[in-house]
């Protein structure tokens, strides 16, 4: 089974998870680049460079382990640039008393150590993408941003490195031809990360300035000024401010954009009284916060000047530039006393399109799928925003979704609706029908049936890769307690597949989408889906809009809103399974267990057959959630009002807004 790279953690439960992180903002660390105007040999051997430049240290450990001293771990980076052939130079002095080096067929970036330098070459405020080189003597791997074209054609030619030892320090020089993104007055962006192995098994690794994932996401490298020859400096000190006294984190940078050249743009980190000093070409720049909104501690707050701040470098000189005060009240969350949609018409939409649209806003969600229904029928069907944030292209009805764990419903009434005919007995041990190789070794399995991986008691793991050994295990005893696993229903798919004769596509064809009408969603790779996936977004960059090669029952379904309601009024309406089946959907089979980062909730909420199920003041409400990473979506019904919605979203971020969906549209704001 082949899942795809950003499948973490299918999720039932939707919690909410605000990032406390700015979206668009590089790590506040900045160094310039001066010309050369000598020639420079990529040989690890430093002399022909000039005697005064600028060393910035190597300081930032975001490993759990921490160098023990300078001698353990120690370094720092030079830099300048040749426009004869439109390269960047960087020399690295590593000092490290315990050098190991990896040579066997088996490398990996952990075994040893070395270094990986990553690059955001075109620096664009609209955001661009990171080309990444991991290098040691056994070891080069890129890792590259598809929707980058520099990123994206990437490769070792424009590299050349060289790597020189003598006694505990180590040398390397590098030379990265940048071609027209190496231009005078502009910024690129820039870090690495130094690995550091030693004999007693610890590993680290330290680099410029603060961030992980830096070989994918430009927001965690430092900012270089190409600059000009003749270029005078000048100085910026500013402060950063909450209207009133407040306990919460300020943000971490401000943005210094050049008012002449837009190329020109830097993030100055913070200190934790909010004071920045940087020093740039000297010239008119404005000032303002990397993002519109700024997350922290779960609430939103608005960074927006009423007024654009504005100060002139001046040669050789420092000013002091207008302090930045921002307000310490959150942004409004917009959910209504009563939910909206008891009181919804369709000729006015004008409340809901405004929460969707600003809580895309604060979290940066690109692409949005919403349907809603209302005395069951749908009632209302629209799309938002892009399905790729860097190309722009729109989300249009046909743009598919992955729906993750929203597969586990669907699939189930497949099943369902096979047990209602007496093909499958729900409570019979599944080995019966077929053996299991990969748990074989552990006898409870012989317990497991169906209905136990339809409530989520089969004592599988989530996923067997999330165990340290890879692979597939028991946690407990099959039926005795509630494990939420999509192991099971992979499991379950292939005894569908042996007991009917078919493939599980085309028993989802004969059993769900047929009966349902639920066209136009596919479970693999064709050529219609590839057509209309939208990306998917973590942290707001597109990752690639793969497809997957085979059906997995707990994940892989694509779809949209408006057809999904077509799945809510059929289980609504108690269509396709007998009456008894429905009570047993709907009723209680295991109780979440809540923890303190799972809060139990205020109403019973509980696990029926592949649905969660909430007795709400509303009456009983029925859905689920899904999560495959850099997609995530929801769908509820209110039984008894015969109301729901459904949204997909391609995108990490969006918990908040799936989370109060049912706030602003039902149930209202929280009751004290």
């Amino acid at each position: 089974m082949k899942l795809k790279p950003l499948i973490k953690t299918s999720c039932m439960l939707v919690i909410c998870c605000i990032l406390c992180i700015q979206l668009f903002a590089h790590n506040g660390s900045v160094a310039l680049a001066y010309p050369f105007t000598g020639k420079i040999t990529v040989d690890g051997n430093f002399t022909d460079w000039p005697a005064d430049a600028t060393k910035y240290i190597i300081a930032q450990c975001a490993s759990e382990t921490k160098p023990k001293n300078d001698a353990d771990f120690s370094g720092f980076f030079q830099l300048g640039y040749r426009t004869d052939n439109h390269s960047l130079y960087i020399a690295f002095t590593i000092t490290d008393d315990d050098f190991l080096e990896d040579t066997t067929a088996n490398v990996r970036w952990n075994t040893q150590d070395g270094i990986e330098v990553s690059i955001d070459a075109r620096h664009l405020l609209t955001g661009s993408g990171v080309a990444s080189f991991i290098y040691s003597k056994k070891l080069r791997n890129i890792n590259k941003a598809f929707y980058d074209p520099f990123a994206k054609a990437a490769n070792w030619n424009i590299m050349e490195v060289a790597m020189v030892q003598r006694g505990t320090t180590r040398y390397y020089e590098w030379r990265i031809q940048l071609d027209n993104e190496l231009q005078a007055g502009k910024t690129i962006g820039l870090d690495f990360n130094v690995f550091d192995k030693d004999a007693d098994g610890s590993f680290s690794w330290s680099s410029w300035g603060k961030g992980d994932s830096k070989y994918m996401n430009p927001n965690s490298l430092g900012d270089i000024i190409i600059m000009p020859a003749a270029a005078k400096l000048g100085t910026v000190m500013g402060k950063l401010s909450w209207d009133k006294a407040s306990k919460i984190k300020l943000p971490e940078q401000v943005r210094l954009n050049a008012v002449s050249d837009s190329r020109l743009w830097v993030d100055a980190g913070l200190d934790s009284l909010g004071n920045y000093s940087i020093t740039i070409p000297a010239g008119k720049y404005t000032i303002a916060l990397p993002d519109d909104y700024y997350k922290r501690d779960e609430k939103v707050y608005l960074t927006i000047q009423k007024k654009p701040v504005t100060v002139t470098a001046k040669p050789g000189g420092k000013i002091v530039a207008p302090e930045i005060i921002i307000p310490a009240t959150p942004a409004p969350d917009l959910i209504p006393e009563k939910g909206v949609l008891f009181d919804f018409n369709p000729s006015n939409t004008t409340q809901i399109d405004q929460f969707i649209e600003t809580y895309q806003r604060y979290y940066h969600i690109p692409g949005v799928s919403f349907a809603l229904i209302k005395e069951g029928k749908l009632v209302y069907h629209k799309t938002y925003g892009v399905r790729n944030r860097i190309t722009g292209d729109k989300v249009e009805d046909q743009t598919l979704f992955e729906a993750a764990s929203i597969t586990k419903p669907v699939f189930a009434f497949a099943v369902e609706r096979l047990a209602d005919r007496g093909i499958i007995d729900l409570d019979k041990p599944l080995y019966e029908y077929l053996p299991y190789k990969d748990i074989e070794y552990d006898d409870r399995y012989k317990l497991i049936t169906a209905r136990h991986v339809l409530t989520h008691r089969t004592g599988f793991p989530n996923w067997r890769w999330m165990n340290p050994d890879n692979k597939l295990n028991i946690k407990f005893t099959p039926g005795t307690s509630f494990g939420y696993s999509g192991e099971g229903f992979e499991y379950l798919k292939l005894v569908v597949e042996k007991i009917t004769g078919k493939k599980v596509e085309q028993v989802l064809q004969e059993e769900v989408i047929e009966p349902m009408g639920l066209y136009h969603t596919f479970f693999s790779k064709n050529d219609s889906l590839g057509r209309v996936k939208s990306n998917g977004h973590v942290d707001n960059l597109p990752t690639e809009a793969d497809m997957p090669d085979s059906p997995g029952m707990a994940w892989s379904m694509h779809t949209e809103a408006k057809i999904f309601t077509q799945f809510m009024l059929y289980l609504l309406e108690q269509k396709g399974l007998k009456p008894e089946t429905y009570n047993t959907v709907l009723s209680k089979h295991s109780d979440y267990p809540w923890d303190k980062d799972h809060p139990q909730p205020t109403i019973p909420t509980y696990m029926g057959m592949s649905l969660e199920i909430r007795e709400t003041p509303f009456g009983k409400s029925f859905g689920h959630g899904g999560n495959n990473g850099d997609f995530k979506c929801k769908f509820e019904v209110y039984k008894d009002l015969k109301m729901g919605y459904v949204m997909f979203t391609n995108s990490s971020t969006s918990d908040a807004l799936l989370e109060n969906l049912r706030k602003f549209l039902i149930e209202g704001k929280d009751k004290p």
